[in-house]
């Protein structure tokens, strides 16, 4: 199973740069065709058009890799109004499903739907290679599709863990076609997983934003034993506001305490009209949380964090981090690492440039992250 390696700079924004990253490395877009169009994306209407056409080239050219890669990714920036942005999620889904479909006859990976509430949630199973290791639970962060860790989960598998990769609530077609969104007691869609397939003493593996759902989710559901914190997240309001200078951090605040949110309403609209990722983000986490407005959204990322519950882990917990993380500043690894004062063990594992894994969830080199899980498992 080949995973690409490589960090490149293909676009003067960090954010779509990132993003053209994750592309290539884990979507399946290829660098040449990526290369030769990033300096044409300035804004998110650029981005929509330009993977857009890549995916039909592709397509005509009966590439459907890389078709599936580039509609999947085309929606990433489209507003949550805009139809195209169902209508290329669902093409990437329909596309992908018929393209892996040898995996699926073979019973090679099975196909679930698991009552939760008033939705069901989609999971995908591979069944361990001989001998069994264990049971692995698998899902992803705050804009992932579970179809971007298809190959990770197989690798899992490969190397003797079952695994049950899932959406939970504000994640995938979960949030597009059910219009589930977030919820910070993550232990409640992991509860269905196990209780759905009777699994106890399972590892818990959560990417990006999973790096805290998973460990929350871990206080409260004795069933899992270990925990892979996919990218260091101790509190998702601090992270939110991780750029702002220490008074206006401390003036955010006292306005959120204060519900002020008139005031806070004004300002933040002001700042989305001025910067388009800024827009992008509140506008998609507003959609994504259930927050009618930016001081909803705002106030409400304080109960996404897992510091508040830290002391009631008690699992073995790995850390995954990149040292030059652009969305998460990797210093917060002390705070979070520091509230497991009950945990089993904290293992904590930095990745660096010359690893090509420095950047979020080690897009760039995938292989290196799944193999120091596996590795992790393999001493505890």
């Amino acid at each position: 199973m080949n995973f690409k390696t490589g960090l490149y700079t293909l676009n003067k924004d960090e954010n779509y740069n990132f993003q053209l990253n994750r592309l290539i490395n884990w979507d399946g877009g290829d660098l040449g065709e990526v290369r030769a169009v990033a300096g044409n994306i300035r804004s998110n209407e650029d981005w929509k058009r330009e993977l857009i056409l890549l995916g039909d080239r592709a397509l005509r050219e009966q590439r459907t890799e890389h078709a599936i890669a580039y509609y999947r990714m085309s929606e990433f920036f489209m507003e949550d109004g805009d139809p195209d942005k169902l209508r290329y999620y669902q093409l990437a889904s329909e596309l992908f499903y018929t393209h892996y479909e040898s995996y699926f006859t073979q019973k090679t990976v099975r196909r679930f739907r698991v009552p939760y509430e008033d939705i069901t949630l989609p999971v995908l199973y591979a069944k361990a290679a001989a001998p069994k290791k264990g049971t692995m639970v698998f899902h992803g962060g705050n804009d992932s599709y579970f179809e971007e860790l298809f190959f990770p989960m197989l690798y899992f598998s490969r190397h003797g863990y079952d695994v049950y990769l899932f959406e939970g609530p504000g994640q995938g077609g979960v949030l597009r076609e059910q219009g589930k969104t977030f919820t910070h007691q993550w232990e409640r869609p992991v509860k269905a997983i196990l209780d759905r397939f009777r699994l106890d003493h399972v590892i818990l593996v959560g990417v990006s934003l999973g790096g805290m759902l998973a460990p929350r989710a871990a206080a409260f559901e004795p069933r899992v034993s270990h925990v892979v914190c996919w990218s260091v997240f101790p509190n998702f309001f601090q992270i939110a506001t991780q750029d702002l200078p220490g008074p206006a951090k401390a003036l955010f605040r006292f306005l959120l305490k204060t519900g002020q949110t008139g005031l806070i309403n004004r300002i933040l609209y002001k700042e989305m009209k001025r910067d388009v990722f800024m827009q992008w983000v509140f506008e998609h986490g507003m959609y994504a949380y259930g927050a009618p407005t930016p001081y909803d959204y705002l106030n409400r990322l304080n109960d996404f964090q897992m510091l508040d519950v830290a002391d009631r882990i008690t699992q073995d917990i790995l850390i995954l981090h990149g040292k030059k993380d652009h969305f998460i500043d990797w210093k917060f690894y002390k705070e979070e690492v520091d509230s497991l004062c009950n945990a089993r063990s904290v293992t904590l594992r930095l990745f660096t440039d010359k690893e090509s894994a420095s950047n979020h969830c080690q897009c760039g080199n995938t292989k290196l992250a799944l193999d120091t899980i596996l590795n992790w498992l393999n001493t505890v």
